[in-house]
């Protein structure tokens, strides 16, 4: 294969594999062995026969001799959090004790220091664990019975420093375990109270409306986007999506209030403008609910008409049948309780036609690390114009599948599609 100037011959990676100096496993996301190199074999004194198809856990148990072996229990908890984040995870230098071949039920004293990596298919999901681990019994047993240059052994100080170090570095390994079990705790309270609190008796009835709403990947970013729908008059309803700045319990709650407000508001007030003055007015009162971003548009199916107003929110985007995209963002505001004094906040109209589609989000599902929100906005409005023949719930699952967050992002994603 020719790139530029250089040539780069074909890579044989299965030998590559083969040969690499450190022990590998290569585990399904059932922790079955399917695949170990050389040097794996040649730390654990066994054959590719003895592993290929195996458990990992069958293959090595803990020591039964051993009452404190915790090398299965840490190990499994390990490659749980792989499987769970999709990230890599290093464990601290681990006892774990190996079955001798050649004696059964006898184990042999091992320290290992392992990595465990993911390895991903197309859509993202974990398809292989890589469980790198380095052999550091030697060390960990040299410097238990080190020589001083004069035949000497550690002393009793040292060797009560050296196992207060140990100890150390068990109890941090423990109260990481601890954090993560907390954080997962409170990102599951997150989740639920994030559900109950986007429950919209109103949506029930508009079978052409679809919304979805995905928490962002890691321990607590979640809670902070919302939607809603209210029903008004007949043939006038309104959708509405915001983002609470912050992740947590806390901007869960503050998006609650948000929400809530903003359902009442849009039911007493004439228009999306009037419903956020209320609702800016309001935030100001709320802490945590500054910088705030929220868009409300009211459907009025009667004179075919999308009336809408912005507070810092990224603009909806009206999606006509040709595949057309025309972006909502004559009627654009600073976020909720950006300023000191209460002005009146501006509204736009456009005209629609039936079997348009109307798209609402939260900025989860345009932003990216280091883009400019415009190459964003591209890439959402062409991946609407190819999907402009689709229903409201086939094109959000599409969309998100399009734009590779249907798995999650970073941030928290809220989906409005609309049929008008």
């Amino acid at each position: 294969m020719r790139i530029g100037r250089s040539v780069t011959p074909d890579i044989d990676h299965s030998a590559l594999f083969a040969a690499t100096p450190s022990p590998y496993l290569v585990l399904t996301p059932d922790l079955v062995i399917v695949d170990v190199n050389e040097a794996y074999l040649r730390a654990t004194g066994r054959t590719r026969a003895d592993l290929i198809g195996q458990q990992v856990f069958d293959a090595f148990p803990d020591n039964p001799a051993d009452p404190g072996a915790d090398g299965v229990k840490n190990l499994r908890a390990s490659l749980g959090r792989v499987l769970a984040t999709g990230e890599a995870d290093t464990m601290a230098v681990q006892k774990y004790d190996i079955p001798v071949v050649a004696q059964p039920g006898v184990f042999e004293e091992r320290w290992w220091s392992p990595v465990n990596t993911p390895v991903k298919n197309a859509d993202g999901r974990v398809a292989w664990i890589i469980h790198r681990v380095e052999d550091v019994t030697a060390f960990m047993q040299s410097r238990r019975f080190r020589s001083r240059g004069d035949g000497r052994r550690m002393t009793e100080r040292e060797e009560g420093m050296e196992a207060e170090l140990y100890a150390r570095a068990r109890e941090l390994q423990r109260l990481n375990e601890e954090l993560r079990a907390a954080h997962a705790r409170e990102r599951e309270v997150a989740v639920t109270l994030q559900e109950a609190m986007l429950h919209s008796p109103d949506l029930a009835r508009h079978s052409d409306v679809a919304v979805r709403y995905l928490p962002a990947i890691g321990s607590l970013n979640v809670c902070g986007d919302w939607y809603d729908t209210v029903d008004l008059t007949e043939g006038r309803f309104t959708v509405a999506v915001g983002d609470v700045v912050g992740h947590g319990l806390e901007a869960a709650t503050v998006m609650g209030m948000l929400r809530s407000a903003l359902s009442a508001a849009s039911r007493a007030m004439a228009g999306p403008a009037g419903a956020l003055e209320v609702l800016g007015m309001y935030a100001r009162s709320v802490d945590g609910a500054l910088a705030a971003t929220a868009v409300s548009v009211l459907v009025d199916t009667r004179s075919r008409l999308l009336v809408y107003s912005s507070a810092g929110h990224p603009p909806p985007v009206l999606l006509h049948r040709d595949g057309t995209c025309e972006l909502l963002d004559q009627a654009t505001d600073p976020p909720l309780g950006a300023r000191p004094e209460h002005v009146p906040r501006p509204q736009a109209g456009a005209a629609y036609r039936p079997g348009d589609t109307l798209v609402l989000y939260t900025d989860g599902l345009i932003e990216r690390r280091d883009e400019d929100i415009d190459t964003g906005l591209a890439r959402l409005t062409t991946a609407l114009s190819d999907l402009a023949g689709l229903g409201p719930a086939r094109l959000a699952d599409a969309l998100l599948a399009r734009l590779g967050v249907a798995g999650g992002a970073s941030d928290d994603i809220a989906l409005v599609v609309v049929r008008v």
